[in-house]
């Protein structure tokens, strides 16, 4: 999970909002900052850190990219069911018709956040972990040769294939 003074740094120490978090599920000593650029429409963007004033947990932060009507954020895995239990449905909103996109990995949020901070092109894809054993990778590699696509190309056919199953 990102730590507070990765996303400080992240934010180049602008604050630019802070108040007590407005929902229970993390507790009373939740906390939140925001960065804001003050645009909303094209060029603009804020990040938002949700934290314990006391103990330094992170329980969640987020990305709005307002230039691409994007949202993105990561909630700490310990807390992932009281944010949940809480907030129900309302949770996945981040403005008006847009919604969150869940990220896994500390480095797809940080270099998302730097290219929206920066004015940048990023990739709107969320990067995940897999874990393969030699012989599977190897397998798999073997498999997208034989299609003439990449290895990324062939794992993201093989997810949305999953996926699709389970729709």
């Amino acid at each position: 999970m990102i730590t507070l003074k990765e996303w400080l740094e992240l934010t180049e120490y602008r604050i630019t909002e802070g108040s007590e978090f407005g929902w229970s599920c993390y507790g009373e000593n939740a906390y939140q900052l925001d960065s804001w650029n003050g645009m909303n429409g094209e060029g603009g963007f804020s990040f938002t850190i949700i934290f314990d004033r006391v103990d330094q947990t992170v329980y969640e932060v987020q990305l709005h990219d307002f230039s691409n009507t994007r949202a993105y954020r990561m909630i700490n895995d310990e807390f992932q069911d009281a944010e949940a239990k809480i907030r129900s449905t309302l949770s996945i909103m981040a403005w008006d018709e847009t919604d969150y996109v869940d990220l896994e990995l500390d480095e797809d949020f940080l270099k998302k956040a730097t290219a929206i901070r920066s004015g940048e092109w990023y990739s709107p894809k969320v990067s995940m972990s897999l874990e393969f054993s030699d012989e599977e990778l190897l397998l798999y590699m073997k498999c997208a040769h034989e299609r003439d696509i990449t290895f990324n190309e062939f794992i993201e056919d093989a997810l949305r294939e999953i996926i699709s199953k389970y729709e």
